[in-house]
């Protein structure tokens, strides 16, 4: 019998009960899925780089002549290897090896690298690159056509995707253009894939013919991602229209406010509300008192006021005796959230539960019974909100925060918590400012509210950027009489290699050095090595004021809230993203006095680097911000659309194909008149069973 898109995985040769798990993840679960798990990138190991062109953060294929290999101890055992081939030198950086390796790294021999320059203590470096030895200089790159490398999970290799994508490639499969005929696009469409049909276009994708021209597959203008792109748009279209239609057909609870407790609130807070605030507030307001259920965007700058909102839409709830939950991805930026409602709603007697992992056993025991009961109307918490042994008497309103930072399975378990026949109000907020080509094609279901104003008297963080390796002894300086003035500092170290490890290491080394420059301050240190209780033993203090210096990872990214906090140093600005930079600095200027953020950089700097840096000395409006950071990284990075369990495009990216966004609409009307029978299908094959996560 043969076989068909619909067939499992498990018939692939190779994939058992425990691959297929893996596979799952990524929401691949038959062969079809396999044909569409496009390409995220291809790597280009057709050409030679000479060595003295590499620029940092550039993937490329070297030769060169290893001039010495020897191992060298620091805080951990390395392999350095150094190559060179006339135009300039290139240290191999091996972690992992062994004793055969060692010695293979003969002077003399040639070798063929392929992997990412990075900056090392002594010129660029290629960490674990795929290599080569050869005993006489070889010619050319390692393959004779472009390398695709697909999205994957832990435990799926690169290789392991290829060996998968041929098996399916090989078979013999339908041709794929019959389920979905060309001719339902528009005519000014068809010369975009005339010479791709959906067989021929998913084929040179996966395998990129020989000699073909590069750029096209690199920048997504080929016929054959034409033909995929405009496909995938036009599926996305439909199932956000029928996403939204659905919602209308659902019942939630209306939920009536209480003018008289809204204003005991209001006039308790000890400050205004913004005229921005008021505004979203209303619409928040509006969305609660309908019998449909609302799905609103809440998006504001950092310290723009959010959280005021949740918290009248929770009091719009209470008044109408159903209970609400606020959710926060950290322990941290939770807590936070239990402490401001709970001081906020103690004076009008409303009691806020806590749940998270480590709540004690009792106190978790007893939440869990009044939430069942219906006793409790409120709850804040993590994850652990939606863990199987909670249930909820009547659940209206659901309020995440950073909801991008929560997998949609998560918030889709929260979701299906309610009492049967009704679904709750959904709030989600974020300080990441979405811009409005996301919005309008993300979010095209969802409303969206903006807190486009600050509160009063926040005054701008300024912002300067200094060579780390000229001026590093200045920065400590301006540290010491931060500390002297009696102000607070941050020193954050960002990710590095991907490693919580060596990230670790890299704070701990720059806790040591702080520790012997100034003897007289208080420091501590937080990386994400630490075990919770320490970590947040170390952030108590800190928030206390018993710190003078907080060293730290990228864990304080989210949920620290210390206004006597005046300074940020920022080490290695350069390889991190705009949102992120934006965050960190965020954390500070939380009071009425002068802020102020350094952001410590390393030469020599890629362009992308350089405008990062330039935007941030400019700018501290989230939205411009988050603009730019769109028109550098693309959508799929902007809003982490790649990760496990999220609504990612496979293939369209909004930033580089927003031209194609009103023929979409064009070609879905056409489609929808004339070959509406082909809407399902192709909302089957682009988005599959990840349709229901956009109602999460």
């Amino acid at each position: 019998m043969p076989l068909s898109l619909e067939h499992s995985v498990t018939k692939l040769s190779g994939v058992g009960p425990q691959l297929a798990n893996k596979l799952e993840k990524l929401h691949v679960r038959n062969l079809g899925d396999v044909l569409f798990h496009l390409p995220l990138r291809y790597e280009d190991k057709t050409k030679v780089s000479p060595i003295g062109t590499l620029l940092p953060e550039s993937s490329a294929v070297v030769i060169g002549q290893v001039e010495l290999a020897q191992v060298v101890f620091g805080r951990r055992r390395s392999l350095l290897v150094q190559l060179s081939d006339g135009t300039g030198s290139l240290t191999i950086r091996m972690f992992h090896f062994n004793r055969s390796q060692e010695k293979s790294f003969q002077r003399g021999l040639w070798l063929r690298a392929f992997g990412e320059a990075r900056r090392g203590a002594k010129g660029l470096e290629m960490i674990h690159p795929e290599y080569r030895l050869f005993s006489e200089q070889p010619e050319g790159g390692i393959d004779s056509s472009l390398t695709p490398v697909y999205p994957t999970t832990e435990g799926v290799s690169q290789l392991l995707w290829r060996k998968l994508t041929d098996q399916v490639l090989q078979m013999d499969l339908t041709d794929l253009s019959e389920l979905m005929p060309t001719d339902c696009l528009p005519e000014s469409l068809q010369h975009m894939h005339s010479a791709a049909s959906l067989t021929q276009a998913l084929r040179a994708l996966h395998r990129p013919a020989s000699g073909v021209e590069a750029s096209a597959m690199i920048d997504a203008t080929s016929a054959a991602h034409q033909r995929l792109i405009i496909e995938e748009l036009v599926a996305h279209h439909f199932s956000l229209k029928k996403s939204k239609q659905i919602r209308e057909s659902e019942q939630a609870p209306m939920l009536e406010s209480d003018p008289d407790l809204d204003r005991a609130f209001i006039s308790n807070l000890g400050f205004t509300l913004t005229n921005a605030q008021q505004r979203v507030g209303q619409e928040v307001a509006t969305d609660l008192c309908r019998n449909i259920p609302s799905m609103r965007l809440i998006q504001g700058d950092v310290g723009s006021g959010k959280t005021v909102i949740a918290a009248l839409a929770v009091l719009q709830a209470v008044s109408a005796k159903v209970q609400s939950v606020l959710m926060a991805p950290t322990e941290l930026l939770a807590e936070q959230h239990f402490t401001t409602l709970s001081t906020w709603f103690a004076p009008l007697g409303i009691e806020v539960g806590w749940l998270a992992s480590k709540t004690p056993a009792t106190q978790k025991r007893s939440t869990l019974a009044r939430l069942a009961s219906g006793e409790l109307l409120v709850a804040v918490g993590t994850h652990a909100l939606i863990q199987e042994a909670v249930k909820y008497r009547f659940l209206g309103l659901i309020v995440i925060d950073e909801q991008h930072r929560f997998g949609v399975e998560q918030r889709l378990a929260l979701r299906n918590k309610t009492p049967d026949g009704f679904v709750p109000h959904q709030i989600a907020m974020t300080a990441t400012p979405i811009p409005r080509t996301l919005a309008m094609t993300f979010y095209a279901d969802l409303d969206v509210s903006s807190i486009d104003e600050l509160p009063p008297g926040r005054v701008p963080v300024e912002t300067v950027v200094i060579p780390a390796e000229t001026r590093r002894r200045q920065v400590i300086e301006r540290v010491q009489s931060a500390c002297a003035e009696g102000k607070q500092v941050y020193w954050v170290c960002p990710l590095i290699d991907e490693s919580e490890a060596l990230e670790a290491q890299a704070a701990t080394e720059a806790a040591e050095e702080l520790i012997l420059a100034l003897p007289k301050q208080k420091i501590g240190l937080v990386h994400g090595r630490l075990k919770p209780k320490e970590k947040e033993l170390v952030m108590d203090k800190f928030r206390r004021g018993e710190l003078d210096l907080l060293v730290a990872t990228t864990v304080i990214e989210v949920g620290v809230d210390v206004a006597n906090a005046s300074l940020m140093i920022i080490e290695n600005a350069e390889r991190m993203g705009l949102a992120q930079l934006h965050q960190l600095r965020g954390r500070v200027g939380r009071g009425n006095t002068q802020s102020f953020c350094i952001l410590l950089y390393h030469m020599p700097l890629s362009a992308h680097a350089k405008e990062r840096l330039k935007t941030m000395r400019e700018t501290n409006d989230g939205f411009v911000i988050s603009q730019k950071d769109l028109e550098i990284r693309g959508a799929g990075e902007l809003l982490g659309t790649r990760q496990t369990g999220s609504i990612s495009f496979k293939i369209a990216d909004i930033v580089r194909d927003q031209h194609l966004l009103p023929v979409i609409e064009q070609t879905a009307n056409r489609l929808a008149k004339q070959n509406p029978q082909n809407i399902e299908p192709l909302i089957q094959r682009w988005i599959g069973t990840k349709e229901n996560y956009i109602n999460a």
